[in-house]
């Protein structure tokens, strides 16, 4: 049975942005991004011990990062990309999302910025965060300090960052504790615009319009990130579609219910069970994409996300 829209979500939803793709750049998407973010500066953030700028090693040059710590120690250390579509978002976005990832998980998060689309189409913001990732594991000490304990997480276009890194991690014999992937995309094949592969996906339809995210927010998004429509085959765009899944990290994966990426991601969460990862799927009953970010507002919202970084913290403590 499925569960009805959470009533607090339904009345945020129009208060949302990026919903008109027809009269969205760009630079309008991340502002609207900015100014959420913003309207909600008079809140006071989850509280952490410190947070500090600095920079971590890209594809192609220095990006700016930003390290959440909760408490000394040697403890776990969790690779944070921000959600966006790959082309709006930033650090200050997804500021209170890294603080509750940070304070529920007890790991020290880098949240890691990447160059985005249309400047730097794709593979730019994958080759950015598998590059950030190999040097955070190579100056382990000076963030978490236990090489045995870390992970990647990452919410929607950072989900699908998390999810290729881990692939590429697996391949350079790098070991990672865990991956959380929320509400993330899976197969980009057909950037959405195609009958043929959108059939695949049933929730492309039922949740095409109305529900924040849209089938054609995300086929805009796609139309910027990849300068070709075949690049959407590609695994470092579309993990489901790599060779194999083996003996890549355990994980958790968290959709929506109400969100066009649902399937995409239950279908992700089988194909890793299948392969013999250690996987835990959340369905984000009653819940909308990118709920992760209202947990302020909705008790639904937060209880669900809590779960998921619950399963997730188990997956860091236990280590590779």
């Amino acid at each position: 049975m499925t569960v009805p829209l959470d009533p607090i979500i339904a009345g945020i939803i129009p208060l949302l942005p990026l919903r008109d793709p027809e009269i969205m750049t760009p630079q309008s998407a991340r502002d609207a991004l900015r100014a959420l973010a913003a309207s909600r500066a008079h809140v006071p953030p989850p509280p952490v011990s410190s947070v500090e700028d600095l920079s971590v090693q890209g594809a192609a040059g220095p990006l700016a990062a930003r390290v959440y710590r909760v408490s000394p120690g040697k403890v776990p250390t969790v690779v944070f990309f921000h959600g966006g579509g790959w082309v709006a978002g930033d650090l200050d976005t997804h500021d209170r999302q890294a603080r509750w990832l940070a304070i529920e998980t007890g790991s020290v998060v880098i949240s890691v910025d990447y160059r985005r689309p249309p400047e730097t189409r794709f593979p730019g913001a994958f080759e950015d965060a598998f590059a950030a990732l190999r040097d955070i594991v190579g100056r382990v000490s000076e963030f978490g300090g236990a090489v045995s304990r870390v992970g990647v997480a990452g919410d929607s276009a950072g989900g699908n960052l998390a999810a290729g890194v881990a692939i590429a991690c697996r391949d350079a014999g790098i070991r990672l504790a865990g991956q959380l992937l929320v509400y993330p995309v899976t197969d980009a094949f057909g950037n959405y615009a195609d009958a043929k592969q959108d059939a695949r996906y049933p929730s492309r339809a039922e949740n095409a319009e109305g529900y924040f995210l849209t089938r054609a927010v995300m086929q805009w998004f796609c139309g910027h990130y990849l300068a070709d429509p075949k690049d959407g085959a590609d695994w470092r765009v579309s993990p489901l579609r790599v060779g194999s899944h083996a003996a890549l990290a355990p994980a958790i994966v968290a959709t929506a219910w109400f969100d066009p990426l649902r399937d995409e991601g239950a279908a992700y969460a089988a194909a890793l069970k299948e392969a013999g990862v250690p996987t835990k799927y959340h369905h984000g009953a009653g819940l909308i994409h990118g709920y992760f970010g209202l947990g302020e507002a909705s008790e639904t919202a937060r209880i669900e996300a809590q779960k998921a970084r619950a399963d997730f913290r188990a997956l860091l403590e236990r280590g590779v």
